[in-house]
């Protein structure tokens, strides 16, 4: 992080443990804890207060080795130079606080994403910032982080009105609101500066129009906030908000979501972004940053992303990626340099404004009745679409369209993209030795291959419409063909493998009961995520999807395979398709690979080379 400049980093690891103490103060046991903390999966989602107990409890041993941990991590931070943000207080609660304090003003938040509204996982408690418990409570997080770390900050983040609007749209509320979030901050710490995630002013405009913005952005001292223009590679703010009303912010990269691989990127916009806003009349904008939801993909976006805080001038991408590739492989290749002036205008180049999440069919199988019109339908996934619209924003910039089938975010010509990928592996003589050659080309032969699966999907479900038993059967296997394919060519790669997820999950454990409930957090946070009923997967299914040898194979083949299976048996009986029980057949198999035990490998197998060009030879010559 420092070789890249990188000076502003959030240091939010171990704060339960500093709650714990802090909570304590004020009557509440670790009992009470107990129902307040996610699992180790799920932390940021409890801390948001989307979320309580799901993946728990966290024991004395995660809450001591997270806080050890977190020492060490600001201790080395502070060694580099750099300025720690460290978490400050945003009114999230546990549900015992209201029993201890009954004229306290908490409010109990509305469901998000359970599948019935189970108050068990969701509803969580908001205290009021305008109640003075509010500053009582800030103030002593932030005395206690000192107390434990030592002076290390005067920069906090807090998000109280993040996907969760005030009760009124009054500027004078909303001034007192913000003005009590930085009070607790400044009791605590003096010389303290607030720092804001400016999402909510996207992902909410209907509520946050200008007076309001200012009343929040102008409720602290001048000086004393410094806003992230969260999504400014695809939505800036900054531009129709006078600079934020004259406040500072930080250009940021948002980028990916749930940790997905998916080969997608706006390079022109990072590299003149920032630029246009730092030149801009009257900027108020302080730095850039990166806020991607998941990392370890798409090296080549934060390359460019980390360079922008260097750079005066907007880069020329094109002669970029030359030099960007002559150090990414080590030489300077002809063909490697072809190919990526491809991928530059093609993968790299998505202008539609859909925030990308990656909805490839082998990733996020549809779960749907294909005899009823996708666009029409009142069925679960179509519902699903329009409800996360509405709630999680929030997260997401899908666009509708009208289509009786469902559709993969697609931008780009992808037969432009498989001659690059035959371009990639003319160059793998004389680049047959290198890690980073070996990682590129997988993934874009994943990026090809999954890709072509989302079409043969199509046509099985064509097929299927047009009671062709045969072509189904063909279409189908073609497409499980693919996932045991792709999941061959992944294992060739160590960075695209499930065991290395699962292992260090398990390593984090002092006790068997500790591996098992670590292991678990970490095959439901890629798979189900979230609740299930008998009948009715998570609403949150596959948000945080992977492209990893063995979550194909042990997962998302056998999910196609019963779906298609279910699909065919309804053409030969002559019925309707069953899809309430193929939901309780995959949830019964989900909810049971989620707590299972299997060991996946960790190390790469196969020659790379070798099976990317065999695949290339079996589906796109």
């Amino acid at each position: 992080m420092a070789l890249q400049g990188i000076n502003l980093p959030l240091a939010f690891s171990g704060q339960e443990a500093i709650w714990q103490k802090v909570f304590m103060g004020f009557n509440i046991s670790m009992e009470d804890l107990n129902d307040f903390f996610g699992g180790p999966a799920f932390l940021a989602w409890a801390r948001m207060g989307n979320l309580h107990t799901w993946g728990g409890p966290l024991s004395k041993n995660w809450l001591k080795q997270q806080l050890v941990l977190q020492k060490k991590i600001l201790s080395r931070m502070v060694e580099l130079g750099m300025t720690p943000v460290l978490p400050s207080f945003s009114g999230n609660v546990p549900a015992a606080l209201k029993t201890i304090f009954p004229t306290a003003n908490i409010t109990r938040l509305g469901d998000w994403n359970t599948v019935d509204g189970d108050p068990h996982w969701c509803c969580t408690y908001l205290l009021n910032p305008s109640d003075p418990l509010f500053v009582e409570i800030g103030e002593a997080f932030i005395k206690m982080q000192i107390k434990e770390y030592g002076d290390v900050t005067d920069i906090y983040n807090c998000d109280t009105f993040n996907e969760n609007s005030p009760p009124t749209n009054d500027t004078i509320y909303i001034s007192s609101l913000g003005a009590a979030v930085y009070k607790a901050m400044s009791n605590g710490d003096k010389d303290a500066v607030w720092l804001m995630q400016g999402w909510l002013f996207y992902s909410d405009s209907t509520f946050w129009k200008p007076p309001q913005m200012k009343a929040l952005l102008h409720s602290v001292p001048v000086g004393k906030m410094i806003v992230l223009d969260l999504f400014a590679d695809v939505k800036p703010i900054w531009a129709t908000s006078s600079q934020f009303y004259g406040t500072p912010y930080v250009w940021c990269l948002l980028h990916n979501f749930g940790g997905n691989i998916e080969m997608y990127g706006t390079l022109d916009a990072i590299s003149s972004g920032p630029v246009d806003a730092r030149i801009s009349k009257n900027s108020t904008m302080v730095g850039v940053g990166m806020c991607m939801e998941g990392i370890e993909q798409n090296p080549v976006v934060y390359e460019l992303m980390s360079e922008m805080a260097f750079r005066k001038e907007k880069v020329q991408v094109l002669e970029w990626l030359k030099t960007y590739t002559h150090r990414r492989y080590g030489k300077s290749v002809q063909q490697i340099k072809e190919a990526w002036a491809i991928l530059y205008h093609t993968v790299y180049n998505c202008t539609d404004g859909i925030a990308d999440h990656n909805i490839d069919f082998i990733v996020k199988f549809p779960d749907w009745d294909p005899s009823i019109n996708f666009g029409s339908r009142p069925s679960k996934l179509n519902s699903m679409h329009t409800f996360r619209l509405r709630t999680r924003s929030r997260r997401f910039s899908f666009q509708e369209r009208s289509s009786d089938l469902p559709q993969a975010h697609l931008w780009y010509s992808t037969h432009e993209v498989v001659s690059a990928l035959k371009l990639f592996l003319a160059a793998g003589n004389d680049l047959a030795g290198s890690l980073t050659y070996r990682y590129d080309l997988v993934d874009l032969t994943r990026q090809v291959l999954s890709k072509l699966a989302n079409q043969v999907y199509l046509d099985a479900i064509n097929a299927f419409r047009r009671k062709d038993v045969k072509a189904l059967n063909i279409h189908s296997q073609k497409f499980i063909q693919l996932i045991k394919d792709i999941d061959v060519l992944l294992a060739s790669d160590d960075n695209f493998l499930l065991g290395t997820w699962l292992e260090s999950a398990k390593l984090l454990a002092e006790n068997p009961s500790e591996m098992r409930q670590y292991e678990w957090n970490a095959r439901t946070q890629v798979t189900m995520w979230f609740d299930t009923t008998p009948t009715n997967q998570s609403k949150l299914h596959d948000y945080a999807n992977k492209f990893w040898s063995g979550l194909l194979e042990g997962y998302y083949l056998p999910r196609a395979s019963s779906y298609f299976s279910y699909l065919s048996k309804s053409l030969e009986k002559n019925e309707s398709f069953k899809l309430v029980e193929w939901r309780k057949q995959w949830v019964s198999f989900s909810n049971k690979w989620q707590a299972g035990l299997e060991l996946y490998p960790v190390k790469a197998q196969g020659n790379f080379l070798t099976i990317a060009k065999a695949l290339f030879d079996k589906y796109l010559s």
